[in-house]
């Protein structure tokens, strides 16, 4: 089983001295939300092992440290398979493959990155930081505990890969607001009352057919590259719920190949990295 206590300590330097344990937990970035779970739990917030309010004054050279506890939120089903590309005390990220979704829904209760994560990490509340459309391949990020998840929370850099229909001869930004369809739940629309969304977009190489490009989002709504590149006439292949061809591949050509964070431990930076799908790579090799 794996162990559901995650003990983190803050050292109080000079600059620190006199402040409560309050000012110095949310200093580092501790919630409230969790300050005020520690606070109820027994030895949740100590000072070399004496239990500490957060009204408590520290001094210059006192680390006080958090005693994190979890709790299993979803199912846990060992069936399911997704390789972790790097993995710390605070998150785990993993490459997920195309066909799962990352969250149980009604139509997916069991095959999610969710239930394959509650597998691997008996105990842990399933907390993914960046969240990718059941078709989209690539990397995850899972905060294993509460604080790591509010630490993180925006604060991971992604790169996603794509191929979309048609040739795109230069890198561009399209900033376009996206809304909900009108006739529907799931789909998105471009339209002057949506939400400000900004993609941008730099080609690696194409041809009439086919353009690979590398995209950054300065925004995140519901499948804003999908539906930004329908938007300018340039679906995704394999997307044909947005209008994108089948031809040569089944599923949308969208993978998220790169993640930039800093550790939560130490503030290290960190980047992981995911090679394009195979049925992405022969769509390449085959059309471009």
């Amino acid at each position: 089983m794996f162990e559901n206590v995650r003990v983190i300590s803050f050292a109080a330097d000079k600059c620190d001295d006199g402040i409560t344990v309050g000012e110095l937990l949310r200093k580092n970035g501790v919630s409230r939300r969790l300050m005020v779970k520690l606070k109820r739990a027994e030895n949740g917030i100590t000072r070399f092992g004496e239990h500490m309010r957060t009204i408590d004054r520290v001094k210059a050279g006192d680390v006080i440290s958090l005693k994190i506890a979890d709790e299993k939120l979803l199912d846990a089903n060992p069936a399911l398979s997704a390789a972790v590309a790097y993995e710390d005390d605070d998150v785990a990220v993993f490459d997920k493959p195309a066909d799962m979704p990352v969250h149980p829904s009604a139509k997916h209760r069991e095959d999610t990155l969710g239930n394959c994560f509650s597998a691997m990490y008996d105990g842990l509340a399933f907390r993914p930081i960046n969240r990718l459309d059941k078709d989209t391949s690539g990397l995850c990020a899972v905060a294993k505990n509460p604080h790591a998840a509010n630490v993180l929370q925006n604060e991971v850099k992604k790169v996603y890969y794509a191929v979309v229909c048609g040739k795109i001869s230069e890198d561009g930004v399209i900033d376009a607001p996206i809304a909900r369809a009108a006739d529907s739940v799931i789909k998105r629309v471009v339209r002057e009352d949506g939400q400000r969304a900004v993609t941008e977009y730099h080609v690696i190489k194409g041809n009439e057919k086919y353009t690979l490009l590398k995209i950054i989002l300065h925004t995140g709504r519901t499948h804003q590259i999908r539906v930004h590149f329908a938007y300018i006439g340039h679906p995704l292949a394999g997307d044909d719920f947005y209008g994108g061809s089948c031809e040569d591949i089944e599923k949308q050509a969208l993978h998220c190949g790169e993640l930039k964070f800093k550790r939560v431990c130490d503030g290290k930076p960190v980047t992981v990295v995911s090679e394009l799908r195979e049925d992405i790579k022969k769509l390449l090799v085959t059309s471009l």
